[in-house]
């Protein structure tokens, strides 16, 4: 191919790329200027390019948010569930995915059959059953009850139990030979290997909880513990409707999601590129 076709074809890969880009980030550019805005202008300059050019910059609709609804409570109640979610769930899925990769029992290819049969039934499908067996526990109304049912997941189990797969065997063998057991094996020399892949399975699960609308609608019924996407849905219904306080929701509550992606995007970068390499 001549360098003019070569140059050719990259320029239109790039303005592909920014097309893309544009269709997939514009909605959101639309969100960060239009909560700046007065509400009257949200919606008049919608559909035209001064929807993402601000007049000028204005945090009233942020302050009027926390005026009009207990937003830091939301905020704290998201945390603690998708913080119990993702950090207990780190230890129960990488307990497991270990024991399917590399620990010899009976029954253990059954048992990874089943796991990997468990990620085509979506949570929907169990959601009122399980909802009426907690119920007839008592067990509602509270950050605990919202974050159980995801501590154990198929797909955090069948990562890990990827990752561990592609660890080499040398580095556990050559800790047994130092009379290391299994579970100082696990902490010694898997873990400090596996950072990627602890931060990847952190990052898909945060991301997937963080907006769960339907469990914590269920499970729960004081403000207190209402985590952000309740929340939010309860805000769009309150008089007088308000897009600009809407859109300085939607802000405030995406902005935990980029922060854990920015400080894990390294490591999550490189779980990415070593499954590659894997497959």
């Amino acid at each position: 191919m001549s360098r003019a076709g070569l140059l050719l074809r990259m320029a239109l890969a790039w303005l592909l790329l920014a097309a893309c880009t544009l269709l997939f980030f514009g909605p959101v550019l639309f969100m960060l200027i239009g909560s700046l805005k007065p509400d009257e202008l949200v919606l008049a300059e919608a559909g035209t390019l001064r929807a993402f050019v601000p007049a000028s910059v204005d945090l009233e609709n942020y302050a009027a948010v926390f005026r009009r609804v207990p937003f830091a409570s939301y905020l704290t109640s998201s945390l603690i569930v998708n913080g119990l979610i993702v950090g207990t769930g780190l230890a129960v899925n990488a307990f497991a995915g270990y024991a399917l990769a590399r620990l010899r029992w009976w029954g253990r290819h059954a048992v990874l059959a089943l796991v990997l049969a468990l990620l085509v039934i979506p949570f929907e499908a169990i959601a009122i059953p399980l909802f009426y067996q907690l119920s007839w526990f008592g067990w509602r109304d509270d950050h605990l009850v919202q974050a159980l049912p995801f501590v154990a997941n198929p797909l955090a189990i069948y990562l890990f139990h990827s990752f561990f797969l592609g660890l080499p065997r040398e580095l556990e063998e050559a800790a047994r030979i130092d009379g290391a057991g299994v579970l100082r094996t696990f902490f010694t020399i898997v873990i400090p290997n596996c950072k990627p892949a602890f931060a990847s399975v952190a990052i898909v699960t945060f991301l997937f909880h963080w907006g769960m609308y339907l469990w914590p609608l269920l499970m729960t019924t004081s403000e207190s513990v209402r985590t952000l996407p309740l929340g939010i849905a309860t805000f769009y219904t309150l008089p007088p409707l308000a897009w600009g306080d809407i859109l300085a929701f939607g802000v405030m509550m995406v902005l935990p999601v980029l922060v854990v992606f920015i400080v894990f995007q390294r490591w999550f970068l490189r779980g990415v590129a070593s499954t590659g390499l894997k497959e």
